[in-house]
């Protein structure tokens, strides 16, 4: 890089300064991200109607099938884009950039389009009945039928900007639109305002997402000879290299996500045979659960580049430093958060809906969904290293004994186990299995790549 503050940064720096440089924006986007998905749900709470807290809950596996697209582009073009800086080919940090803003472009219109030619029959898919099918479906309007592009898109510009090592400006655009999504639910769900209930949820994440991206539009034009992150379509070049080297990390880390998605549907079907507010106390109870959560996936997001970076470098000893860093300090963190989150469930859930069956099922959720966290933060490191070194296919199987192979049969044993509750705790079983195999790959893979870097 051309920025001497980022070489430092990338090159020399001390491991714990490079790392919590990185790491503490991106976690801090991360959790403003949740923030805002939890202010939906504590004034949609306010209004005391199940119906409309049900339909928050029930559209969530839409908007995470959003992150396919930027865990396609965005996962894919900036491990690429690290890895080219890494290599000091600047050129093709820009042409991966453009690429994958265009494609991410082309791919939001396609998803928009999509969920408005299949719209009724993916109500019934999602676990929507006759009382809260209307809720979610205007929800969906305007999240999804107008605010997918937007939504998406600065998401993708984030991981693009960080990339370079800019991770205020990425958290930045981020917050931004959070914080304004944040003025404005109540403005528009709540009785005193415009009463729009869930729809009004929507509306104010449409809105705050496209200031988002106004504001990464602003700073590539402020920016634009001093970036490598490219909008320009004169740049795009459908390289052989530069196609499969963002597929090749994309592709998996996007079926990764829509496995997610399978996995959320899955859930919120069960869930959903128990009544309204069965699927109202488990959306809240996993939202609140998402704020660690967020935090672990923001912390392995945002030390990426500095991995990859130090990998493309042949710097093996200092991507191995980073890596059992990063794990030390945040299972530290994981582990007291667990512990609160366990003995404080009730507490918590009373916080976001004063409905004592809401709040009787949502906490007994909330103390089988923490128990995941620290077994689920090894699972986001071990797949951020093989995203951020181009190890597409190890990522990609990690999300097929994740889903398919664990977490899904458990949901469907635990239920029959234990009726309800036993769900709660289909990700902890999971994520305690993957947690073992993940230490096991990883430190194979320290062995052999290490040792090839540095003789590199």
């Amino acid at each position: 890089m051309e920025d001497e503050k980022k070489l430092y940064l990338f090159e020399q720096s001390t491991i714990p300064k490079a790392v919590m440089s990185m790491a503490i924006p991106t976690v801090i986007s991360s959790l403003v991200m949740v923030i805002y998905n939890l202010a939906d749900t504590y004034f949609v709470g306010m209004l005391n109607n199940s119906i409309q807290n049900a339909a928050v809950t029930l559209a969530a596996p839409i908007l995470l099938a959003f992150n396919a697209i930027n865990n396609l582009f965005g996962v894919g073009s900036s491990s690429l884009m690290s890895r080219a800086l890494g290599q000091k080919r600047y050129q093709m940090a820009r042409q991966v950039s453009a690429f994958g803003f265009y494609c991410t472009v082309f791919c939001s219109f396609l998803f928009s389009m999509f969920y408005l030619l299949v719209k009724e029959p993916l109500l019934v898919l999602l676990g929507t009945d006759a009382q809260t099918a209307a809720a979610t479906a205007e929800y969906l309007k305007w999240t999804v039928a107008f605010g997918a592009m937007p939504a998406i898109l600065n998401v993708v510009l984030a991981y693009m900007v960080r990339s370079e090592g800019s991770t205020l400006h990425a958290s930045i655009g981020t917050m931004s639109g959070c914080f304004l999504n944040i003025l404005l639910d109540p403005i528009f769900i709540l009785p005193w305002g415009l009463n729009m209930g869930a729809a009004g949820a929507g509306l104010a994440t449409f809105l705050s997402n496209c200031a988002a991206c106004l504001y990464f539009f602003v700073l590539l034009f402020l920016k634009r000879n001093h970036t490598y992150v490219c909008v320009n379509p004169t740049k795009i070049r459908l390289k052989k290299e530069i196609v499969l080297g963002v597929c090749g990390v994309g592709i998996p880390a996007a079926i990764q996500n829509l496995l997610n998605v399978t996995g959320m549907t899955v859930l919120n079907n069960f869930t959903s045979s128990f009544g309204s507010d069965a699927v109202a106390a488990m959306g809240i109870a996993q939202k609140i659960n998402m704020v660690p959560m967020n935090i672990a996936f923001g912390f392995s997001q945002g030390v990426m580049p500095l991995i990859s970076y130090s990998y493309a470098a042949g710097n093996g000893k200092r991507m191995k430093q980073t890596i059992l860093f990063s794990a030390k300090n945040m299972l530290i963190f994981l582990i007291a958060v667990t512990a609160f989150y366990y003995f404080g469930s009730e507490f918590l859930m009373q916080l976001f809906i004063k409905n004592e069956a809401i709040v009787a099922y949502g906490s007994s959720f909330l103390r089988g969904l923490c128990l995941a966290l620290p077994f689920l933060f090894i699972d986001f490191l071990a797949v951020g290293v093989f995203q951020a070194v181009g190890m597409g296919k190890k990522a990609f199987l990690f999300a097929i004994l994740r889903k398919i192979v664990m977490e899904i049969p458990a949901i469907y044993l635990l239920n029959l186990l234990f009726p309800l509750y036993g769900l709660a705790y289909a990700q902890m079983v999971t994520e305690i299995i993957l947690a073992v195999t993940a230490v096991l790959v990883l430190r194979n893979m320290f062995q052999k790549l290490v040792s090839n870097t540095e003789k590199g």
